[in-house]
């Protein structure tokens, strides 16, 4: 059940938790046989999920076992282990996927792991797609000349678009490729079509637009800071393709509401962190925003942000995140919370959920709360 947290104006006790750093080893004790040339890496919610993040690869000690030493914050963090590619990633010895290896951090600690297989090892049928006949793919390499990419832009039409001559709110959600369709995802889609097909019968009904990560950038382009450990933050470009190049496109090519009241921004983690930074940076254009387990600790600047240009934010907001992910999440997302209640008029909402974990199958189940809060009155 979601429990709903209703902030009292204290210091709340869980701002004061534990950031000291611990040094964690994770040693591969046995591999399934036809990977002893590979190169291995470590994904996980310490990483953003990248599969084949150079910093995170596995070493060889002079035994020739594979292990990779790092240091992390007392936290709980998900993982797994792959070898270059979600394609590559470990599963179980009859080729069926795994959940989340999981780490509760708050001492040195050394993680003997078993890989039993690699999901390349079998062959799968594909899988079938799921998404609604009122989900569209705008294009396969729509180019974002801020960053000199391309990207795949879904569209979700309403059922009644092309017997109607309305016009339409837009929500923006990143991670495009687990918004509609299980397909293209990778660990389950967020069934956004789904939900939008069954509530347009009372007639809130949206057009949405997702565009897909960036792969090995998506920390780069969700994240508007310099970062230490990830590198450049490239969110400002980003934000700047969405405002000035992807949102003149939807607009004159769709019969959309272009105002700021009807244009709004959703995501997870680090589509969390950017969408939080894009109600900051552009206050004028996004009248909401679904800030969901953001990844604040990946770019704490947002805090600074908050005080900086929080007072020029009036807008709806709505903050989620499980109980059960990173530790450091619901200190810190209430902790934006509570200073943007002290600078904006913002209409806000705090949803802490104590089973959810950092998964889309709880995003999924969050996501239609999140909706029907957003087009309320």
């Amino acid at each position: 059940m979601m429990k709903r947290i209703f902030i009292l104006p204290v210091v709340l006790v869980s701002f004061f938790i534990s950031y000291s750093q611990h040094i964690v080893r994770f040693s591969i004790s046995s591999l399934p046989g036809p990977t002893l040339s590979d190169t291995m890496f470590i994904a996980g919610s310490f990483n953003g999920w990248n599969p084949a993040d150079k910093k995170y690869r596995f070493q060889k000690d002079a035994s020739g076992n594979y292990f990779f030493e790092t240091m992390l914050a007392d936290a709980t963090y998900e993982f797994k282990i792959t070898r270059g590619s979600w394609a590559k990633v470990e599963c179980t010895k009859n080729g069926a996927d795994i959940q989340n290896r999981l780490l509760k951090l708050s001492h040195d600690t050394t993680m003997n792991l078993v890989v039993e297989e690699w999901a390349d090892h079998f062959t799968k049928e594909p899988r079938r797609s799921t998404a609604s006949k009122n989900v569209h793919i705008i294009d396969t390499a729509f180019r974002i000349p801020q960053l000199n990419r391309v990207r795949r832009i879904w569209i979700y039409l309403p059922p009644d678009y092309n017997t109607s001559d309305s016009r339409y709110p837009v929500l923006y959600m990143h991670d495009g490729q687990n918004v509609f369709d299980d397909s293209t995802s990778f660990a389950g889609e967020w069934g956004v079509d789904e939900m939008m097909d069954s509530i347009s019968r009372r007639k809130k009904e949206m057009i949405v637009v997702a565009i897909d990560h960036g792969g090995a950038k998506r920390i780069n382009e969700y994240c508007p800071y310099d970062m230490e450990r990830f590198g450049k933050g490239e969110g400002d470009r980003y934000l700047d393709f969405l405002v000035k190049t992807l949102k003149p496109y939807i607009d004159n090519n769709y019969r959309t509401k272009k105002d700021k009241q009807n244009t709004y921004i959703a995501g997870s983690s680090m589509g969390g962190l950017i969408s939080m930074y894009a109600v900051l940076k552009c206050p004028k254009v996004f009248g909401g925003a679904g800030v969901f387990s953001p990844a604040f600790w990946v770019g704490p600047k947002i805090f600074t942000d908050i005080e900086t240009k929080g007072k020029q934010v009036n807008s709806k907001i709505y903050f989620y995140c499980g109980g059960e992910e990173n530790e450091t999440m619901e200190p810190d997302m209430m902790k934006a919370f509570e200073e943007m209640r002290k600078v904006s008029k913002s209409k806000m909402e705090t949803n802490v959920r104590p089973e959810g974990k950092h998964n889309e199958s709880v995003w999924r189940e969050e996501f239609p709360l999140f909706y029907l809060w957003l087009v309320e009155k």
